[in-house]
Formats: structure tokens, C-alpha cells, sequence
């Protein structure tokens, strides 16, 4: 169980170091991959039981969920302000789009 531990203390350590410049893409692989750190862990804690260190070391982990969950948060927000000016600029363009049949004619009458 310490190995899992450690691993995901490092996993957590190096997301950490590069948070600001991780992409979506980057975020969404570590969580896959914490989630079966996490896993592993439970799995391994219902065989044997976990020591105080090893609760220590887990809650001390834990501990730096609010700044990837910020990072996670900031991403989220800067692409609901890109769909939002997207679907905008989209409403914008089609109310200046003629709604017109190639093949008509407009004919004017006399009056």
C-alpha cells in the first residue's frame, strides 16, 4: 500500500508543478490515472489495514484537491465563455444570412 501512496503523491506532486500551464487534456489523464491510484488503494484497504502514517500521508495528499479543483474550475469557465461568445457570434452571423431560393425572382409592380 505505501507504493500506491507514493504513487499517487508523486502523480499529485508533478500535476501540481505544472498546473498553470496544464491543458484539459493533461487534467482529464491525471484523473483517470489518480482515480485508479485511488482505486488500488481501497482495494488494498479492505485486505489490510491502513497504518496512521498512511492515513496521515493520505490526508496530506488530499490536501491539494482545491488547487487542481481551482485549475479545473478556470479551464471549465474560460470554455463556457468561448461557447457562450461562439454560439453568439453564430446567432449574429445567421441573422445576416438571406434566407433567400437561388432560383426566384423578385418581381415589382406598377402601380
Amino acid at each position: 500500500m505505501d507504493e500506491l501512496i507514493w504513487s499517487l503523491n508523486q502523480l499529485t506532486q508533478e500535476i501540481e508543478e505544472r498546473l498553470q500551464e496544464t491543458t484539459y487534456e493533461e487534467l482529464e489523464a491525471f484523473v483517470d490515472e489518480r482515480q485508479e491510484l485511488v482505486d488500488s488503494i481501497a482495494e488494498v484497504a479492505t485486505i489490510c489495514r491502513t497504518t496512521l502514517a498512511q492515513k496521515q500521508e493520505i490526508n496530506r495528499i488530499l490536501e491539494h484537491d482545491n488547487v487542481i479543483l481551482d485549475r479545473m474550475n478556470t479551464l471549465r469557465l474560460e470554455a463556457q465563455d468561448w461557447l457562450q461568445k461562439r454560439n453568439q457570434a453564430k446567432a449574429q452571423r445567421n441573422a445576416y444570412e438571406a434566407a433567400y431560393t437561388p432560383d426566384s425572382f423578385l418581381m415589382d409592380r406598377k402601380k
